[in-house]
């Protein structure tokens, strides 16, 4: 049997109501774990621009829920100590975190809008970009 749906009922779940409850556990977990994580680490992860983002867009009540049950899991998975590569690990042990955000972000990223990246960088420190004129775009091109 090969659909996840059929193998879910057969053992006695009807999915209605774990998904809903799972999302909750995720956002309970994120909202109390995930900033003082991100701000121990921010410095030494490349992205925890995407981090924060993801974290703003998923608190978002404009966000979809399937996007924000996305989100979610991801960033739950980014504070849970018990992951597939533990996070001390030198080198590598942000990878796996940030495999799962990657795909996350692929899945629903169209939904990170700027306001949500302009959040983060003012959690992280950092300045806005540059924004250049038209004028001088049009020129370079010339």
């Amino acid at each position: 049997m090969s659909d996840a749906r059929a193998i879910a009922k057969e053992a006695g779940d009807t999915g209605r109501a774990s998904l809903p409850m799972a999302i909750e556990r995720n956002r309970r977990t994120t909202r109390r774990r995930f900033l003082p994580k991100l701000l121990k680490v921010a410095g030494r992860i490349p992205f925890a621009d995407d981090l924060a983002a993801a974290y703003y867009a998923a608190l978002d009540p404009a966000t979809p829920k399937k996007v924000r049950g996305v989100l979610l899991a991801a960033l739950a998975y980014f504070v849970i100590p018990t992951d597939m590569l533990p996070d001390f690990i030198a080198g590598f042990g942000f990878s796996d975190d940030a495999t799962v955000l990657a795909t996350a972000l692929g899945i629903v990223g169209g939904h990170i809008d700027e306001r949500h990246r302009r959040a983060a960088r003012r959690l992280l420190g950092k300045r806005e970009p540059a924004v250049k004129p038209r004028g001088d775009q049009e020129a370079g091109a010339a």
